[in-house]
């Protein structure tokens, strides 16, 4: 897979980029990041990317040109199965989305900053545009950054244990079950008996019913 990502901040990705699951996955091969600074694309000599709204509304909007330049210079390359722009207004992104993105090949994303982006973008060079919550953030690095992980973590190979995955939280509409590791016992808190007995049959009902629990008690609106 190849994600390339369009920011007006290529820093802010060194860090997140650089450890955990999504180095290993580079490492191995999985996936290839490309960060494009749309500061390179514009033609204004200070390499400005933002102007002044028309109709007179406070903020700056991201202009047009440098991110088409950008994206016709990345089409050029490859074909590309997403052009996703994070957005507050977008599609909530949730976990069967991050699983049907992990099977692409090439996608596209598209920061967001300032005031927005000129709508024209939007209405004929975007095609899906994805929100991480009903709340605003400074930029949408960190949303792409979130967007990022959530799909590298699915392409096997990434994570050690593939099976791990499949049993996260939102994988059948379900929170996860509560997970214990040594001492069994500490500070007098036990670990479930159950989980020490080794019946393999009965340690799998009683997480389910332990997910079903949690899910009814602090995400209710997953059961419906």
């Amino acid at each position: 897979m190849r994600i390339d990502i369009l920011t007006v901040l290529p820093e802010m990705f060194e860090s997140p980029l650089g450890c955990s699951i999504l180095k290993r996955a580079q490492n191995k091969g999985l996936v290839e990041f490309g960060i494009h600074n749309l500061r390179d694309y514009t033609t204004n000599k200070h390499r400005k990317v933002d102007d002044y709204p028309f109709g007179g509304e406070a903020g700056m909007v991201m202009q047009i040109e440098p991110i088409d330049r950008c994206i016709t210079a990345l089409k050029s390359e490859r074909d590309y199965d997403e052009v996703i722009f994070t957005t507050p207004d977008g599609e909530l992104f949730d976990q069967p989305m991050a699983n049907s993105m992990s099977l692409l090949n090439n996608i596209i994303i598209l920061c967001g900053h300032y005031k927005g982006i000129d709508y024209r973008i939007r209405e004929h060079l975007i095609t899906r545009e994805i929100s991480v919550g009903d709340y605003v953030l400074t930029g949408g690095e960190i949303p792409a950054i979130i967007i990022a992980d959530a799909i590298v973590r699915l392409i096997p190979g990434a994570i050690g244990d593939e099976q791990s995955a499949l049993s996260d939280s939102f994988q059948d509409n379900l929170l996860a079950p509560p997970v214990y590791t040594r001492p069994a016992e500490y500070n007098g808190w036990r670990v479930p008996d159950i989980l020490l007995s080794g019946h393999e049959a009965r340690i799998s009902e009683w997480r389910h019913e332990q997910a079903l629990e949690r899910t009814r008690r602090l995400r209710p609106d997953l059961l419906k």
